[in-house]
């Protein structure tokens, strides 16, 4: 039977302490930090050589949503009845927003070094330290809202505007795809500032800290963020049914994507599932 995952807006302060205990617990024995070494290994961008799997790639969705499923069931296997909510940062738009109390996410990073002090996920806590990350510092870090260079959070309209198009993706197939779903959701734009960032990557630099990088697993917000972009991917495939993981096949031979990126039946690491195996996870969970 699927169990289902909820706005974070609606959890009951039972769902919120049983959530961070399980985090809390995943941490403490290490497997964690697995994840976090996951990510920074898969975050490959398109001027690098090899496959790209999680990121600037068609692969970003199916991707996210076996890791968000992997992250998932060890949490379950801490405590079978926790799920991961998922934040509609369309709606709770602001530092003050619920998943920021200090029983669940905690708030803000200092001025000074943007050090989270707040909440079960701050250093001082002792059960929260960084081990894998970009910088030296082993504690968590936000910028909420970028304050010194203010940036807003996504709009219902920047989604609408991903949700309408009909095409999952398109050649080239990476950040400069100019249309497709899976872009205009992720979000690579054109441009310099805050316009080169959109949907699924403006939300990244709008948390700041840990969130801007490879190692953006550190903060526990990533996979309530990671959530939300899956619980859109399944609107979009019920807003076109018949539209499918594109490509369908691996680019020809002479294509500058070839061995690149992730056809829809080619196995994607380090799972070696196939995209076209991730989507219909409705025996698996469903959204409320």
């Amino acid at each position: 039977m699927a169990y289902t995952r909820k706005n974070v807006s609606a959890l009951t302060s039972t769902e919120r302490r049983r959530l961070v205990g399980a985090f809390l617990e995943i941490k403490r024995t290490g497997e964690y930090d697995e994840f976090v070494r996951l990510h920074i290994d898969h975050y490959v961008a398109d001027g690098e050589g090899g496959l790209r799997a999680a990121h600037m790639t068609p692969s970003f969705l199916p991707w996210h949503r076996r890791f968000l499923l992997e992250l998932e069931r060890a949490l379950r296997r801490v405590d079978s009845g926790v799920s991961v909510p998922y934040w509609d940062w369309t709606k709770d738009r602001t530092p003050a927003a619920s998943l920021w109390a200090e029983d669940l996410l905690g708030g803000n990073g200092r001025r000074s070094d943007h050090q989270v002090t707040t909440g079960p996920f701050a250093r001082r806590n002792g059960k929260w330290t960084v081990k894998e990350s970009m910088t030296d510092a082993d504690y968590l870090t936000r910028d909420l809202g970028r304050p010194r260079d203010p940036l807003g959070l996504p709009t219902a309209q920047d989604v609408a505007r991903a949700l309408e198009d009909p095409v999952y993706d398109v050649s080239p197939w990476d950040s400069t795809s100019s249309r497709g779903f899976r872009n205009r959701l992720e979000g690579w734009g054109t441009g310099r500032g805050n316009d080169a960032w959109r949907n699924h990557n403006r939300v990244h630099r709008w948390v700041g800290g840990h969130m801007l990088g490879g190692a953006s697993v550190n903060d526990p917000v990533f996979w309530l963020h990671h959530s939300f972009v899956d619980l859109l991917w399944t609107r979009w495939q019920r807003r076109h049914p018949g539209a499918r993981y594109l490509p369908g096949s691996p680019p020809g031979l002479g294509d500058r994507q070839r061995g690149r990126v992730v056809a829809r039946n080619e196995r994607m690491p380090p799972w070696g599932v196939t995209p076209d195996a991730t989507e219909d996870v409705s025996r698996i969970y469903r959204y409320v």
